[in-house]
Parts: C-alpha cells; sequence; structure tokens
C-alpha cells in the first residue's frame, strides 16, 4: 500500500464530510445518546475491521469515541484508510 499525497488525501477527504485530517492521519469523532450504544458501535466497527484487517486507533469516553486512521506500514494516509472510514460511515450511529 502507497502512502497518498496531500492531494490525493484532501481529494479524498472532500467525499468523507466527518472525517477530517489530524497530522497525517484521518479522524473522525463520534457522538452517542449513551455509553452503550458507543460500545456497541465499537462492537460492529470490530467486525468490520477484523474483517477487512486494517485496525483503528481510537477512544472511548461514555458517549464519544474518537477514531483515527493511518496505514503504519505506509507511514500515512493510503487507499486503505479511506475503505475503512467509508465502512464505518455505513454503520449506523444512533
Amino acid at each position: 500500500m502507497k502512502k497518498l499525497s496531500s492531494d490525493e488525501v484532501a481529494e479524498r477527504l472532500a467525499s468523507l464530510p466527518q472525517w477530517k485530517l489530524d497530522g497525517d492521519r484521518l479522524y473522525r469523532e463520534i457522538r452517542f445518546s449513551t455509553f452503550a450504544r458507543a460500545f456497541g458501535f465499537m462492537a460492529a466497527a470490530a467486525l468490520v475491521c477484523e474483517r477487512m484487517d486494517h485496525h483503528p486507533e481510537w477512544l472511548n469516553s461514555y458517549d464519544r469515541l474518537q477514531v483515527w486512521l493511518s496505514t503504519h506500514d505506509a507511514g500515512g494516509i493510503t487507499e486503505r484508510d479511506f475503505a475503512l472510514a467509508r465502512a464505518l460511515d455505513q454503520l449506523p450511529v444512533s
């Protein structure tokens, strides 16, 4: 997997309005109505991540989940990160 250029990242990021750049990683913060809903989302996301064999860095604090995506082997953001971001965006948030 090759690291995307800053222009390639910006181009792809335009189609993912809930994501932004945080240094050399994609970032999204998701708010939930309860901790249980946040945890449920994380459980569903874990199955997607495992199936894609691509695992995010994330932090959960009660009703908030912060997600960072990058491909460590490539040293930055790759198409794989955008594929996972799109997959996570398909999961229901409530």
